[in-house]
């Protein structure tokens, strides 16, 4: 009995120090682009703690880069039922939501965010594509407005901006993209838009 005892404590000590292992040959995987490895080495984890924050969330972050979006949505909701106050499950629903078409979905999860915390970066972000894509381009712009308020040098925000501006404005999006290429020279978009 004894014998029993000690070899399921060593089994269950080297099955925790295989955790962080595990953890990094996935992230390795991840950086090669192959996200089917990255996540195969993770389920055995998932099976041992299936109502694990962390594995959830990072199954869910490794299932949306495989373009498993229903499989993403699955691990991401977990990881939001488990800490249900967390922000990070929701943004990755968004993306979800996003890439799906369910333009709805990821614009009431982003507002639910924003009513918590009303400059937060991604969920305003998001809000702002979910818009466009919507077609709500005058609200899309508030946002990018907003949030270039606080963050002025903002490539990310500047270039939604400028591309929204393109359509019934061309020489702000002009000015706009060329001074996207003032804080960052190679930016692809500003390149492509300004050739135009």
């Amino acid at each position: 009995m004894r014998k029993v005892i000690i070899s399921l404590i060593f089994s269950g000590f080297v099955f925790a120090l295989n955790i962080p292992l595990a953890y990094y040959k996935s992230y390795n995987y991840e950086k090669m682009g192959d996200y089917k490895d990255a996540i195969k080495v993770l389920i055995p984890i998932f099976k041992e703690y299936p109502k694990g924050y962390t594995i959830n969330l990072r199954l869910g972050h490794l299932f949306f880069l495989d373009k498993k979006y229903n499989n993403s949505i699955e691990h991401y909701t977990k990881a939001s039922t488990i800490l249900p106050a967390s922000v990070e499950p929701k943004l990755g629903l968004i993306r979800n939501y996003l890439q799906m078409g369910k333009y709805d979905s990821a614009l009431s999860l982003s507002n639910s965010i924003i009513k918590r915390d009303f400059y937060n970066y991604y969920g305003n972000y998001y809000l702002l594509l979910g818009l466009k894509y919507k077609k709500y381009k005058k609200e899309a712009k508030d946002v990018a407005k907003k949030m270039l308020a606080l963050y002025p040098t903002n490539v990310l925000y500047l270039q939604e901006l400028a591309k929204l501006e393109y359509e019934s404005n061309k020489q702000k999006a002009i000015k706009l993209f060329r001074d996207i290429l003032i804080l960052d020279p190679n930016n692809v978009v500003a390149k492509e838009y300004l050739a135009k």
